[in-house]
């Protein structure tokens, strides 16, 4: 599991962390699950999840009174005593049990005794624990959430105060001032969480504001937690960014060496804040936790009592866990991850939680960069000509071998006193090929760097230059550089410090390069991402400080944020009914009246792969007219055999898209299907809405009835898609919408569909 942020990992200081207890021999002999998978890093490779049901109800049916938690874990010390044959290796294996939310706990077992755990009668599944990576000033003005000209939303919910957002993450940095409790009232009465102490951290690290922390670390790499507080303190940053955008204080006058400057909180200033540190390691590295520790996280979440969880972190993981937590009312968020712009690479596409897309904002550092010749181009950076800067005037211009700046292109290249023109040929980590070359013109005594990328979406990076001065080109933009060095015999080149520019000029919002796109390969007959939020260059809080930061990380606790203010003004909505608010009131057009574009090779108008729904309108879906809501049960009838390797289920499959999700994907339409629909009037008591169709191009989209009529006897309608196809053949996915409308307010929801032809074979069968 890792953290979803392009820049995680960058944002803290290293500090000497505690180190976690020993395991036994029977422990350690245990076979990693996790071995040859790709991107994965086996943080917890050997922990075996297992998950059991009550005897009177199946796992993914619970509902009403639990077991008393004692009785839940002296089950679990039972069988696993019968599988390892003691009851101190019973003990000793155990990393952690879940007994809030659901019934199970995380094991160290061999392969063969996981099988022998799946053979009890009362387990419903055993699974693997895999890995976890961890995926503002100005982006909350953009999105009308303006708390000096405060809207009815901020108003009537007191900008969230009652409201308790879990963050499931590395940590927090409680002397922020992002995290002030200045004003506050008591702490919600229904709060029954706990402020665990450790290295760093006391009670008094507690307040009206932070109400509650809590850290897991059994079965954490070690050399994660030796660089980390063994504690809910926050090493890494990452923590301490997102839950001070989903939730901080209004901190007034915050910059980064001058730039972006303004008033920095949360989308829901005044909400609570619960902190389950889950993730581990320094800012010298992303973040990484297991599927063990972010369950136990979820499981204590439940119990304490929280209305939202925010998940900055990715992993190919069913996202069971979320499940149980939706049924308790809890609405769940989590990243798309940072692996665009490639297709089909979106994860925690569950369709019982928020997946989150990260778009760019109406804000630019330009940079102007001026060539011997006295011409001038614009780049891209946070450079900021303080202190520690040891840049002033022109300087000569240098180009390593090829144009790279690794080490052996630059050997033999005297860069001392230069500025260093360095190029990226790859989409593939340029953030990673920038802190390379940077690296290797610092070592080499360079005094700035010029980077050449094929979009701007690393500029974040150039805050980690500490003096140097660095600046983003695209390619475009380095031919006329090309042509400066080729006619002049000494070429030099004058680095200016950035600006800060906001508003019409800048083209906004657009989905960010790196954002991860649909269709899920999981589950196809889903839409994901769900929505997109703001996750480019969002300055937010760190230790001691402010810094930028882009991925979905940072676009997660955006939605989060939105979440509780409309928990607040709607505390009897579901979690589905708050996601369709989200979802069927977003935007699909940019500040101009433009459809909204994706950033990737080429550019290109934005899909609902791309964006889900579209741009989060946080005003707009907090009166959203109608809403498409699920019973929790629901999930079970779709999703309730997906858990893997070893599952009991009983469940009857049927294709996702039979689920009241406000989105519609079929990927193998070759015959005519109808999809059925449910809405909820939830405003004015007499409506009528139109259905207005666009229908995904080789496809015939029929609606009925096309007029919904709403009043007091009549608050729900039930209404059917028909969509035909029309070409014979096999193609790629094609995108509408359908809109209900009444002059007033507009419900749209996305369409994607993919026509398929039958294999030649069963044709002629």
């Amino acid at each position: 599991m890792g953290l979803a942020g392009s820049d995680a990992g960058n944002l803290g200081t290293a500090f000497a962390g505690g180190r976690p207890p020993t395991m036994t021999e029977a422990t350690t002999a245990g076979q990693s699950w996790l071995a040859g998978r790709r991107r994965r890093r086996a943080v917890s490779s050997d922990s075996t999840l297992s998950h059991l049901k009550q005897k009177i109800k199946p796992f993914y049916h619970f509902k009403g009174k639990s077991t008393h938690p004692d009785d839940v874990i002296a089950s679990h010390h039972d069988m696993l005593t019968t599988v390892l044959g003691s009851k101190e290796d019973s003990l000793a294996s155990i990393i952690h049990n879940y007994k809030h939310g659901f019934s199970g706990f995380a094991v160290m077992l061999t392969e063969d005794q996981a099988k022998q755990l799946a053979e009890f009668p009362e387990v419903l599944s055993v699974e693997p624990s895999k890995t976890y990576t961890t995926a503002t000033t100005r982006s909350w003005d953009m999105l009308g959430l303006n708390y000096r000209m405060p809207t009815e939303l901020l108003q009537r919910t007191n900008y969230g105060e009652e409201i308790i957002i879990g963050i499931v993450d590395t940590g927090i940095w409680p002397e922020s001032r992002s995290f002030s409790d200045e004003g506050y009232g008591p702490v919600p009465a229904r709060w029954k969480g706990v402020c665990q102490v450790g290295e760093g951290w006391g009670s008094n690290n507690c307040s009206r504001k932070i109400i509650g922390a809590r850290f897991y670390h059994a079965g954490v790499d070690e050399d994660d937690l030796k660089i980390d507080y063994l504690s809910p303190r926050d090493a890494n940053g990452h923590g301490t960014h997102t839950a001070s955008t989903a939730a901080g204080s209004v901190v007034e006058a915050v910059s980064f060496h001058g730039l972006g400057e303004g008033a920095a909180r949360g989308g829901a200033p005044r909400a609570r804040i619960a902190v389950y540190k889950s993730m581990w390691g320094s800012g010298s590295g992303a973040g990484s936790g297991s599927t063990a520790t972010v369950l136990a996280a979820i499981d204590d979440a439940i119990h304490d009592g929280v209305d939202v969880l925010s998940l900055s972190l990715g992993t190919l993981e069913n996202s069971f866990g979320a499940q149980h937590a939706v049924q308790k009312g809890i609405t769940v968020v989590y990243a798309a991850m940072n692996l665009g712009p490639a297709p089909q690479v979106v994860q925690n596409t569950a369709p019982w939680v928020i997946t989150v897309a990260a778009s760019k904002i109406d804000r630019s550092f330009p940079t102007v960069i001026t060539l011997g010749d006295k011409r001038q181009i614009v780049g891209q950076s946070l450079y900021s000509q303080g202190k520690n800067s040891s840049l002033s005037g022109f300087r000569r211009l240098v180009v390593g071998v090829g144009g790279r700046c690794t080490e052996d292109a630059l050997n033999g290249t005297d860069v001392k006193g230069s500025i260093v023109l360095c190029a990226s040929f790859t989409l593939n980590k340029p953030s990673i090929l920038f802190q390379e070359a940077l690296g290797n013109v610092v070592k080499g005594g360079g005094v700035g760097m010029i980077f050449v990328q094929y979009t701007w979406d690393i500029v974040s990076s150039t805050a980690r230059c500490n003096g140097i001065a660095c600046v983003i080109v695209d390619y475009y933009t380095v031919k006329q550089i090309g042509k400066y060095i080729l006619s002049a015999s000494s070429p030099i080149v004058k680095i200016d410090p950035a600006r800060t520019v906001t508003g019409n000029e800048i083209m906004a919002p657009k989905v960010a390069d790196f954002s991860s796109r649909g269709p899920s390969t999981d589950y196809p007959e889903i839409i994901k991402p769900d929505i997109a939020a703001p996750g480019f260059n969002i300055l937010a809080a760190v230790k001691g400080t402010y810094a930028f930061a882009s991925g979905t990380s940072m676009a997660t606790p955006h939605v989060a944020g939105v979440v509780a203010l409309l928990k607040a003004l709607h505390p009897s909505w579901s979690p589905a009914a708050l996601k369709s608010a989200i979802v069927t009131t977003a935007s699909v057009t940019d500040e101009r009246g433009m459809p909204i574009l994706a950033e990737g090779l080429p550019r290109k108008i934005a899909d609902p792969f791309d964006y889900g729904g579209g741009h989060i309108n946080p005003n707009r879906a907090a009166d959203p007219g109608l809403i498409y809501d699920i019973d929790p049960s629901d999930y079970n009838k779709f999703f309730g055999c997906t858990v893997k390797p070893y599952v009991r289920c009983n469940a009857t499959s049927l294709p996702g898209y039979y689920l009241n999700l406000p989105s519609i994907s079929v990927p193998d339409l070759r015959y005519p299907v109808v999809v059925s629909r449910t809405v909820t009037n939830v405003a004015e008591v007499d409506a009528v809405y139109h259905a207005a169709i666009e229908s995904p191009p080789g496809v015939k989209m029929d609606v009925e009835p096309p007029v919904l009529v709403f009043n007091a006897a009549n608050k729900v309608h039930t209404f059917q898609v028909k969509l035909s196809p029309l070409w014979k053949l096999q193609g790629d996915y094609t995108f509408g919408s359908l809109t209900w409308h009444n002059g007033q307010k507009t419900v749209r929801i996305p369409i994607a569909v993919r026509i398929t032809i039958q294999d030649f074979y069963a044709d002629i069968a």
